[in-house]
């Protein structure tokens, strides 16, 4: 193993299954809402609710809520601050990847 290998570099506010699973569907839309989210990670209202709340607090997804109609509506966005964590969280795991000698197929 290498000697700079060094966990602590993976963020820990994004490394959690759910909050991982929200910013990689994130980076590859401008937004999502609430039951998209929800039913791509399959998880439960309250579950995702948490984890967008620590992912808003650490100012890395922006939650907007209006109303479409008379139905409410919560949508998600990475923000800029959010993006540069999540490319540096894929370089972190790339590198520690990487240094394990790990090789595809």
């Amino acid at each position: 193993m290498a000697d700079d290998f060094d966990i602590n570099r993976l963020d820990e506010v994004i490394h959690g299954r759910v909050r991982l699973g929200i910013m990689a569907v994130l980076a590859g839309v401008e937004s999502a809402d609430f039951n998209t989210l929800k039913a791509k990670l399959q998880t439960t209202d309250g579950n995702l609710s948490v984890h967008l709340r620590k992912l808003e607090d650490a100012g890395f997804v922006a939650v907007t809520k209006r109303f479409e109609g008379r139905k409410p509506l919560t949508e998600a966005t990475m923000t800029a601050k959010g993006r540069r964590a999540f490319v540096a969280y894929l370089d972190a795991m790339q590198g520690l990847v990487g240094q394990g000698g790990l090789k595809p197929g």
